[in-house]
Parts: structure tokens; sequence; C-alpha cells
């Protein structure tokens, strides 16, 4: 730890716990969705109603219901469709992930390396995500999806702040140290502030608690899952975890070294997940 990069935490901390962290903001479009699927007395054709007034969302929703992924049958040629077949609470969940990317903008060239990272790394995790969750466990696999794409939400607001401090950003193993001490706590902020759902809030704010121990499997074991398994081979950190000692596996009924993107079928599902968010 340099003195810089103590200065920029405690800074950092304190922003947070008085509420001076200027946060990202969801995506207009994203948010009346989320708000029309969540209000029992909306229907179908009010969600439509938003989707088709975006016209790159609706035919990426179109898209990704002729794809595999969602094994939909028939060819689906309109949003309608798209909403009656798929059902609102999956439609809320991809359509909340297909304008993500919208976010992870820079506001200068110094941080949008770092920004470009990030979203690649999120959407492997979240495809890894995807795939884990409709394999080996019965929680909703979009939702899953969504809860991998916001694991590191709280790195934007770190990055953006670290612009005013040339001197950490020319030093990434002090950037580095901040992100990881305080992504999570900042993410769960961020998710808080959007009205997500307590499971996906647990998931940024838990994914690197390699102890995380509940009763039964969720998003959390998923994503702490997909997290280590996005950083197998790397220099990460998290790449020498003693995966053994991590019980998520086991909730997941997965061995310690497995490798899912070199499991059949299952990493061409990642492969084509991560290339659809990243369209």
């Amino acid at each position: 730890m340099t003195d810089i990069s103590r200065q920029f935490y405690d800074e950092l901390l304190a922003d947070l716990e008085h509420n001076r962290l200027v946060l990202p903001t969801l995506p207009e479009v994203a948010l009346k969705v989320r708000e029309v699927v969540d209000d029992p007395d909306s229907s179908i054709s009010d969600l439509v109603k938003i989707i088709v007034s975006d016209p790159a969302l609706s035919a990426r929703l179109i898209q990704v219901a002729n794809s595999p992924l969602m094994r939909t049958g028939r060819q689906i040629e309109s949003v309608d469709a798209a909403v009656s077949r798929l059902g609102m609470r999956i439609v809320r969940d991809l359509a909340t992930s297909m304008v993500m990317q919208q976010m992870f903008q820079a506001t200068s060239d110094v941080t949008d390396q770092r920004l470009r990272q990030l979203w690649e790394h999120s959407t492997e995790v979240a495809a890894i995500c995807h795939a884990l969750a409709g394999q080996f466990t019965k929680l909703n696999p979009e939702q899953a999806l969504l809860a991998g794409l916001v694991h590191d939400i709280g790195a934007m607001p770190i990055l953006t702040k670290a612009e005013d401090y040339p001197e950490l950003l020319q030093n990434e193993e002090a950037l580095d140290w901040v992100i990881s001490e305080l992504h999570p706590r900042i993410g769960g902020a961020i998710l808080r502030s959007w009205n997500f759902p307590e499971e996906l809030i647990a998931a940024a704010e838990q994914h690197e608690n390699m102890t995380y121990d509940s009763p039964a499997a969720d998003f959390v074991d998923v994503v702490i899952v997909a997290n280590l398994q996005s950083y197998l081979g790397s220099g990460h950190h998290l790449a020498e975890q003693d995966l053994s000692q991590v019980p998520a596996f086991a909730k997941l009924g997965l061995s310690p070294d497995v490798n899912v993107i070199d499991m059949d079928g299952t990493g061409d599902a990642i492969r084509e997940t991560q290339q659809l968010l990243s369209i």
C-alpha cells in the first residue's frame, strides 16, 4: 500500500459513508422497464410500449429471444411476441443487462482501457453465471446473468474518481488494492440506489468472500464460482485461492478443480452468451 492509495481509500470511504460519492445511474429505459415489471397493476402492453421506444433495445431483445440461449422454439419477429414468450420478469432482467454496456464509457482516455477490461470481465462472469444457474441450480438463469454483470459495478465510481489522482492511475497495483478493498461495498450501495433485489445486492457485496456459506445455493455462490472460473490461469490474486476451501463449489455440486468452460456444451453456451452481451 502506498501513501497515495491510502489517501485515496480514506477519501472514498468518507465520501461513501457521508453519501457524497457520485454513484452511476441506471439508464432511463432500464429504470422504466423495472418500474413497470415491478408494478402489480402493469400489463405486457405497458412493458412493450417502453421497449419499442428504444429501437436498439427492441432489436437486441428480439435477437436474444431468437438465440439458442432462450430456446423459444419458433422465430420471434416482434417485441410483443418476445415479451409474451419470455415473460415480463425475464425481459426485465435481459433488458437491464442489454443496456448496461452504455454505462461503461470512460470520461477520459486514461480510464478507458480499465473500463473496457471491466466490461469484458463482467460479461464473461455473467455468461458463466447463466450457464451455472441453468445447469446446476434451480435459480433463474437470466437473474444470475444480471448478477454476474453487476458484480463488479462498484469499481466504476472508483475509476471515475481516480481520474483526479494521476499518480494513482500510473500505479496499477495501488489502484487495484483500493478497488479490491472497496468495490464490493460500493457495489452494494449502487444496487440499493437502483432498488435491485437483496439477492443481487448480496452478490455484489459478497462475491469475494470465499468463506460465504448460506444454507442453500444462491446467486452469491453462482457469482463466486463464475468469478473464480474467469480468473483461472491469470495473475489475479483470486487465481491463487485454494478452491477446495470455497463452499460455493460443493453447493453447486461442482468439483473444485472443474473448468466449466471446458465442459461439454457449456463452453459454447458461455461464449455465445458473452457475444450477445457485447453486441
